[in-house]
């Protein structure tokens, strides 16, 4: 090549150049690294391979389906059948056998579990969170505070039936409106929610609450405010709180009660998926 029609090379690298020039600015001709061109050319080798196995190319009216006959549908269609099969047959199980079997058999013990905490997620999460840590008016399940009761038993009948729901047993429980003025005067509701909250050290202890609450409120609470499932009357002794233990909320909660309701879910679930939701939620924090 004579002298002339060389490539030029830049002063500073010594790297020929393109030729092409911008602002001054001349682009180098820097070959690509050497393991990038041979991953380049594995990478075409590959995907002619995958072409001929696998399935790939559209045609008019089907595509080119590989010498593997692989179908992503079919795969997942057929884990969806396994998932079904093995839910018979662990779901049969457990419809006969109660909640203590159960959880003596390791493994179906976990897919119960398993289960209940997918079906949690699906139907309760929206109320009680993912976490099952309620919020202000819904119960936190994670503690061993039960207002219907915290053994299986117990809490599977809240689970079909629902709290105030449109079920014939549904759990029903209403405390009644101390109106200021017309049951109790602002005196006694207020002296009355200092006592209740005197129980956890949080309230003054007047002989006015004392009295009010024992006339009024420990027929169902009891008379240390140690509740009574029976009626659905919440512990008050224990410093958990469904609508909030300050002393303005709790003085609302006896002028005006709220009235949290739950959804039945009898008519809703399978038999199956209402015993992992027991088992699910017991295991959060269920008590006797």
């Amino acid at each position: 090549m004579s002298e002339d029609k060389r490539p030029e090379r830049d002063d500073h690298t010594g790297v020929e150049t393109t030729g092409h020039e911008w602002d001054g600015i001349k682009e180098l001709n820097n070959p690509l690294p050497r393991w990038w061109v041979w991953s380049w050319l594995v990478s075409i080798v590959w995907s002619i391979g995958y072409w001929v196995v696998m399935p790939s190319w559209p045609l008019l009216t089907s595509y080119l389906e590989g010498t593997e006959n692989y179908s992503s549908r079919q795969a997942v269609l057929e884990e969806v059948a396994a998932i079904k099969e093995r839910r018979i047959q662990f779901g049969g199980k457990m419809l006969h056998i109660s909640y203590d079997e159960i959880r003596e058999d390791d493994t179906l013990y976990d897919f119960a579990t398993r289960g209940g905490k997918s079906a949690f997620g699906l139907h309760c999460a929206q109320c009680h969170g993912l976490g099952a840590t309620g919020a202000e008016g819904i119960a936190n399940l994670n503690d061993d505070d039960w207002i219907w009761g915290g053994s299986e038993d117990e809490i599977e009948a809240t689970i079909r039936y629902g709290v105030r729901s449109d079920h014939l047993d549904t759990h029903y429980s209403e405390m009644p409106a101390f109106t200021p003025d017309v049951m109790l005067s602002p005196e006694e509701i207020s002296a009355t929610a200092n006592y209740v909250l005197s129980f956890t050290n949080l309230g003054e202890y007047s002989e006015l609450g004392e009295n009010t609450f024992a006339d009024q409120c420990s027929f169902c609470h009891g008379e240390s405010g140690e509740g009574m499932r029976e009626v659905g009357a919440p512990k008050l002794n224990d410093a958990i709180w469904l609508y909030g233990g300050t002393l303005e909320l709790v003085t609302q909660q006896i002028a005006s009660p709220r009235h949290g309701v739950m959804p039945q879910w009898e008519n809703r679930l399978d038999e199956m998926t209402i015993k992992q939701l027991t088992l699910y939620v017991h295991s959060l924090g269920g008590g006797e």
